[in-house]
């Protein structure tokens, strides 16, 4: 085991351990579709040495006390009837902070990362004003159909049988549909910027009615190429409106989209504890002539690699790999940019359920995906930058417990 620098020179702060193979490089052969993959003998590369030898690196976690319970909040009956049965009891940071400041109808910037509790640090406050007013109409815009799915499905559980309803405004989904929902004049509707604007451009969705506005993980939608969707979208909303803006950071362009959209906003920012705090950060350096698949099956036949989450570069990529644990034998399930939602949404179910035993997926397809118990986050190809291997591995060593995070180095 040897201590390595990245290729920017950074020290092993970032990417804790290099582990080198020096055995012979084997060919890939052919493989059986059997119900379990093949476990081969590795010559001198021992994965299960990743487990045992790791350490986690040493942030300091800050502490917080909640000033609130929820039922504090003083909201409708049903709705805490329906916050307690998820098992809430004590707010987080974000939802501690935020949930009262939003009852008040004040604008929000809401600096946190994913899997804090931010979706809930809106969505109750939003749904208990839709209760206590049905004319009440709220918009959220996500950056990808998957956030916009998990969202829609968590306010679901939120509303249970009260007769509140929404609607999703994804691209991969009939726009038919969609446009059939909108008719029911729903009172949250939920999507993504390019089928949102396609419907305030055709007049299928009439914005002027909406009296609160949620951006969720802006940052990401500003990075992928959305800052002129978002600002079309807000330039349609009324004047008076509640806009609640949520990012991971707030620098460069995401400030053009706050400069005309909040108003006398209250900042609440919840990105004091390291990240990455809970993750073993690892790096499995490859050497010359290895075979890289074979080293990703040495590690996923362990018996500690029960839910794992890979990370590929590419949609041709992604389903290449896909395809090929599928031949060895591993329960398998990608998605990226060349699914349709139907096939996504399958996928993820089956993830979540454990139907399957690994997920693969591009950046851009995993953008704010909450999968509770992952246990490792393995990236076969390197991300684009630090910020992306943040949101990464920021996947796993959820819900105060540890993940695991290697990194493929060729």
């Amino acid at each position: 085991m040897t201590y390595t620098r990245d290729s920017r020179g950074r020290s092993p702060s970032r990417f804790q351990k290099s582990y080198s193979s020096q055995g012979r490089s084997r060919p890939q052969g052919r493989f059986s579709r059997g119900n379990t993959p093949r476990r081969r003998t590795p010559a001198y590369f021992n994965p299960s040495a990743i487990i045992s030898q790791s350490t986690v690196s040493e942030a300091a976690v800050e502490t917080y006390t909640s000033k609130h319970t929820f039922a504090d909040f003083k909201l409708s009956s049903e709705l805490s009837r329906n916050i307690e049965q998820k098992g809430y009891i004590t707010p987080t940071p974000i939802q501690d902070q935020a949930i009262p400041i939003i009852l008040e109808g004040k604008d929000v910037i809401g600096i946190a990362n994913t899997g804090t509790g931010k979706t809930a640090a809106f969505l109750i406050p939003l749904l208990n004003k839709v209760i206590l007013d049905s004319s009440f109409k709220v918009l959220i815009v996500a950056p990808t159909r998957e956030l916009a799915v998990q969202i829609r499905d968590e306010l679901r559980e939120f509303v249970g049988s009260m007769p509140i309803y929404s609607t999703l405004c994804i691209g991969g989904s009939s726009t038919y549909r969609q446009k059939q929902d909108l008719r029911r004049k729903p009172n949250f509707v939920i999507g993504t910027p390019g089928r949102l604007k396609d419907f305030i451009q055709d007049r299928s969705l009439n914005l002027s009615l909406f009296s609160s506005v949620v951006l969720d993980e802006a940052d990401h939608m500003v990075d992928i190429g959305f800052i002129h969707d978002i600002k079309f979208i807000v330039s349609f909303l009324p004047p008076v409106r509640q806009s609640l803006f949520f990012s991971a950071t707030v620098d460069g362009k995401v400030k053009e989209v706050l400069q005309n959209f909040v108003k006398n906003p209250i900042t609440i920012s919840v990105k004091k504890q390291d990240a990455t705090s809970s993750v073993k950060q690892e790096v499995i350096r490859l050497e010359k002539g290895s075979n890289k698949i074979d080293k990703l099956h040495d590690l996923l036949i362990q018996k500690e690699f029960e839910k794992v989450l890979i990370f590929g570069r590419t949609k041709w990529g992604v389903q290449k790999l896909s395809d090929e644990l599928i031949q060895r034998g591993f329960k398998v399930g990608a998605i990226h940019g060349n699914k349709n939602q139907n096939q996504r949404l399958r996928t993820l179910f089956d993830f979540k359920n454990n139907n399957i035993q690994i997920l693969l997926a591009t950046d851009v397809a995993s953008r704010g995906l909450d999968i509770d118990n992952v246990s490792h986050v393995i990236n076969y190809d390197m991300p684009a930058s630090y910020e992306d291997y943040i949101h990464r591995i920021g996947r796993t060593g959820r819900a105060d417990k540890t993940g695991i995070a290697l990194t493929f180095i060729d």
